[in-house]
């Protein structure tokens, strides 16, 4: 059975709102994550200034550790500023495909960055573990710097979770970075205060011990950024819940006898659809492409984060 004109013309216009939807979408995203950005730069520059104040005072090499870490964080986010904000550009003539994977290059530097980072921390704690075998007198770290490892538990706790939800909202891979940046950094203090508090109960090894576990945390964090963008950089299929819901959606259309094919494709924080459907062999090229463009439509409509789908038909016979 064919479809009418006026069929035909409310396909055309809701795939011209969906582009129009998206587009705006696109700019609020980037406004999301600049502001999460601004906020997570805010709060790192006054935690660090304060965690290397009462690592200082208090004579805490674990907080100093860990200061150093809030520190990379400010660097982390600026990576983060220019990655959103390069995958946002528009498609030009030399990337016609657009910018996405920018992001994914930006949470690949992240992750480096975040392991130098833990390497530098630990390092520094296996030297004062050495010269403390060697009989050097470690020195008991103050009141102060268990102070300010409790505040940085809390304070960096709450930007992980703020931070995820909004890398979740938009589907920022770069922004999620960040955020398990701000988790590291959690840990990291969750270290400190029990290698500051082990210290001050009469065994001060386990101030330089906490840098160490902080390094190993922090490791860990890199790793599975820096999986997660390689994913996204080497056209990794989506999950198979997803390509479930996919199918689903696809089989409610109109005309569609059956789903002779679907592969996806991550690219940075989108994905790349191709479908091959089967349509009754009857139908005339008019009629087919409808059906394909109604497809096409609904994936993208469907699935936010959806960039392009493009879709084959095949005849089949129907009885």
């Amino acid at each position: 059975m064919g479809c009418t004109n006026q069929e035909k013309q409310n396909v055309t216009k809701n795939n011209t709102i969906g582009k129009d939807m998206r587009n705006a979408e696109g700019n609020g995203d980037q406004k999301i994550a600049m502001r999460v950005s601004g906020i997570s730069i805010a709060v790192n520059l006054l935690l660090s200034v304060g965690k290397l104040l009462a690592g200082i005072i208090a004579h805490s090499g674990a907080m100093i550790s860990d200061a150093v870490h809030s520190a990379s964080d400010v660097l982390s986010t600026v990576i983060v500023i220019i990655g959103v904000r390069l995958s946002g550009k528009k498609s030009d003539k030399e990337h016609q495909y657009g910018h996405e994977r920018l992001e994914c290059v930006s949470s690949i530097l992240l992750a480096g960055l975040l392991l130098l980072t833990g390497a530098g921390i630990g390092m520094s704690g296996v030297e004062k573990i050495i010269a403390g075998r060697a009989g050097e007198k470690l020195v008991i770290p103050g009141a102060l710097a268990l102070a300010a490892a409790v505040v940085s538990i809390i304070v960096k706790e709450w930007m992980f979770w703020y931070t995820r939800a909004a890398a979740k909202k938009i589907n920022s891979g770069a922004l999620m970075a960040d955020a398990w940046h701000h988790r590291s950094d959690s840990l990291s203090s969750v270290g400190s205060f029990a290698g500051i508090l082990g210290a001050r109960l009469g065994y001060p090894i386990l101030d330089p011990l906490a840098s160490v576990v902080i390094c190993l945390f922090i490791a860990k964090a890199a790793v599975d950024i820096f999986r997660d963008a390689v994913d996204k950089m080497v056209d990794h299929s989506c999950d198979e819940k997803t390509e479930t819901s996919m199918k689903e959606e696809i089989e409610t259309v109109p005309g569609v006898e059956r789903i002779d094919l679907l592969k996806t494709r991550l690219f940075g924080s989108k994905i790349y659809v191709d479908i091959e459907i089967a349509a009754d062999e009857n139908l005339s090229l008019e009629d087919a492409h409808a059906i394909a463009e109604q497809v096409h439509h609904t994936m993208e409509e469907k699935f936010q984060n959806v960039k392009h789908c493009m879709v084959h038909v095949n005849p089949v016979r129907v009885s």
